[in-house]
């Protein structure tokens, strides 16, 4: 999953993106509100975490411009200000969610996963395609019945959650290149094909296919009968 994170703070953005991209997370990172506007009229971002006290344009006026726009990601707002009124006026301004700084990093990665699954209409942190399941809680794979493990790297890991996010539809290639990297780090289309490779030689033992949509991406099916109308359930 890729994350815009909006922050004038270079320790506090700091430390933010660092525990986030242990935790598997995509994470960009500008300092104003008019930068942020900038990246987003050309990238496709997951959730935007937006601290409130930023130099010209703060961070209310930001969201709210945000949603005048059309974007309808989720917003986790970032502020040491714990008035009622200043959580309500965040939340009013269209704001999915409210942290009061300083916080702990298991909250806010906590807070970004309820976020995603309000976002994608799941209602638990388990995903499930077939005998797969993924817990994005845990991060922990396995297959069903039995519960045997399926170790998978960072990557591997967020390849998986797009198509089982994504199922039964295919995965648009380009959104998760996108998904993989941040622009400090680079990756070419060819290497989104070597963590399908590695996925397939995973999946297949399990009847689960990995097919390759030309022109598109990749979409999860079940090998076994040959369906193309496999179905992703929150368990």
């Amino acid at each position: 999953m890729r994350l815009l994170l909006v922050e004038d703070d270079l320790m506090v953005a700091s430390g933010i993106k660092l525990g986030l991209t242990h935790a598997g997370y995509a994470v960009d990172w500008v300092s104003s509100a008019e930068r942020a506007l900038e990246v987003t009229l050309r990238e496709a971002f997951d959730v935007a975490i937006i601290d409130i006290g930023l130099p010209g344009m703060d961070g209310l006026a930001l969201t709210q411009r945000l949603r005048k726009d059309g974007h309808a990601m989720p917003v986790l707002i970032l502020t040491a200000r714990d008035a009622l009124q200043d959580r309500v006026q965040g939340l009013d301004t269209g704001a999915d969610d409210y942290m009061i700084k300083p916080f702990e990093l298991p909250e806010l990665l906590a807070r970004l996963r309820a976020l995603l699954r309000r976002s994608q209409a799941a209602t638990s942190s388990v995903l499930s395609f077939g005998p797969l399941e993924l817990d994005t809680a845990t991060r922990l794979a396995c297959i069903r019945p039995g519960g045997q493990p399926i170790e998978l790297g960072p990557r591997e890991w967020t390849v998986m959650e797009y198509l089982l996010i994504n199922a039964p539809k295919p995965a648009n290639k380009d959104k998760l290149l996108q998904a993989l990297t941040g622009w400090d780090k680079e990756i070419t289309p060819n290497a989104v094909e070597v963590y399908i490779s590695r996925l397939r030689g995973k999946l297949e033992p399990h009847g689960i296919a990995l097919r390759s949509i030309r022109g598109f991406g990749y979409r999860l099916e079940m090998a076994a009968d040959g369906s193309t109308d496999p179905h992703i359930t929150a368990a």
